[in-house]
């Protein structure tokens, strides 16, 4: 229940990115974004995050490929604390790390516990 939930809440920060949905910018909104932040080029970092989240999500939720999707998650997550957030302090609300440090840790889990026994890597009996 925890992993269809943590995957099913990260899904809508991709479609952010990717779709413009929720009130995102969208791919331009967003490469713009990490271009100014300096990761170039934008347009692909973009692209690899706004995947991550979007497709970690969907994987994190059904249970497939767990593991590997949670890494990801993981590294962008520890990315996203150090070169953005860490700065602006703790508090989300100040734009601070607490937020992705969550995600980080939850995805961490993943990664050390894996999708489980009701996950689709479970019912195939193959934890990645």
């Amino acid at each position: 229940m925890i992993r269809l939930t943590a995957g099913l809440l990260l899904l809508p920060h991709g479609c952010q990115k990717l779709f413009g949905w929720f009130g995102g910018k969208g791919m331009a909104g967003t490469a713009a974004y990490f271009a100014s932040a300096g990761f170039e080029p934008g347009y692909l970092w973009a692209l690899l995050v706004a995947l991550t989240e979007t497709v970690g999500g969907l994987c994190l939720a059904v249970g497939f490929l767990t593991r590997p999707a949670a890494a990801a998650i993981a590294v962008f997550m520890a990315v996203a604390v150090i070169e953005t957030h860490w700065p602006k302090g703790f508090f989300w609300t100040s734009g601070g790390f607490e937020y992705p440090l969550m995600w980080g840790i939850v995805a961490l889990a993943f990664v050390i516990r894996g999708g489980g026994r009701y996950s689709v890597d479970g019912v195939i009996g193959r934890e990645f």
